[in-house]
């Protein structure tokens, strides 16, 4: 019987929140302008992170009744590809992020479905030059509330263990809403935070087609945003959608061993501070493996690996993560 994967450890690392202040009236006490300017039109860095997600298997059907508690870390290093029009070089960021989530699986109108929070903790820096001149920043703390609620409309019906156990995979057709509150660290007075200061809300349909030991799997998704009201300096700031779209191919060993190769593109997020459009439109692809390995009956391992291939403009990052996944019923 196969036992359920993590939903919630898709969101990767990079949770800096580094932005354009383009229409800001800045006044750096103590640094530079050179030093100033570094970190004050950084406008991709961030923008599309949670765009970045690969999680095969996320609308995979499950038995009810099904708890689970996982505990996860991943790095991301890599480059930042920023509007040529700003004067900046060598820009680099190495981030980590470390989350303990928690999921539980139940029937809802019928039809399998599944809770899940996520809490997570991040700690980085990032690095980059004006002329000759390098600065850097760090930041660490508590990351903001992560919670996903999905459910499968078309193919998986709510089954206790036993049944789930009998059945043969059909195709299935899901859909989840995920929240992001606005509870991670974050200070108005600095322009890089960890904590967004704003909801972020991802409605999304997942289909999943199984081929003997294939898996074939396409998600669609958009990320929407409220506005800041308290960005740097007080000024209000508005992010456009981003929407997702995710591939995976996947091929079961047995229950709780599975590779997967995985895909997405994301495109969105252009930025408007105190009311001026700032030149950072996302337009970007990235491919990963991803891995479960079984760990006795109830354990489970995740490994990751996912790298930008095209990026228009943000982070181009690599990015390993490991997850350890602990299982039991009710």
């Amino acid at each position: 019987m196969r036992k359920p994967r993590s939903p919630v450890i898709g969101e990767r690392p990079c949770l800096l929140r580094i932005t354009n202040t383009r229409g800001v009236k800045l006044k750096a006490k103590g640094s530079s302008s050179c030093g100033g300017w570094l970190f004050l039109s950084l406008a991709a860095a961030t923008a599309a992170c949670r765009a970045q997600e690969l999680e095969p298997r996320s609308y995979s059907p499950n038995p009810t009744g099904v708890q689970f508690l996982a505990l996860a870390y991943s790095r991301s290093t890599g480059g930042v590809l920023l509007d040529p029009s700003v004067p900046l070089t060598d820009v680099e960021a190495r981030m980590n992020a470390g989350v303990v989530g928690y999921g539980h699986t139940f029937g809802l109108f019928g039809r399998s479905a599944i809770a899940s929070l996520a809490l997570p903790y991040v700690w980085g820096d990032v690095s980059g030059a004006i002329g000759e001149e390098q600065r850097e920043v760090s930041r660490s703390g508590l990351a903001d509330v992560r919670v996903r609620l999905g459910m499968n409309l078309i193919g998986g019906p709510a089954l206790s263990a036993p049944e789930f156990a009998r059945r043969q995979p059909k195709p299935t057709l899901g859909v989840s809403l995920t929240a992001v509150a606005p509870s991670g660290q974050y200070d108005p007075q600095k322009l890089i935070n960890i904590g967004s200061n704003r909801w972020s809300l991802k409605p999304e349909l997942g289909l999943s087609y199984p081929y003997g030991h294939w898996y074939f799997e396409g998600y669609a998704g958009v990320w929407l945003f409220t506005e800041n009201e308290e960005f740097f300096g007080g000024s209000p700031r508005k992010q456009d959608s981003i929407t997702s779209l995710q591939a995976h191919v996947v091929y079961t060993f047995r229950p709780q061993l599975w590779l997967a190769f995985d895909a997405n593109y994301y495109r969105g997020g252009a930025t408007t501070t105190n009311g001026v459009r700032d030149a950072d439109l996302q337009s970007n692809t990235r491919v990963g493996l991803t891995v479960s390995l079984p760990a006795g009956t109830k354990q489970s391992v995740k490994l990751s690996w996912s790298n930008g291939v095209a990026t228009r403009l943000g982070s181009d990052f690599s990015t390993l993560g490991v997850t350890w996944q602990y299982t039991w019923f009710d």
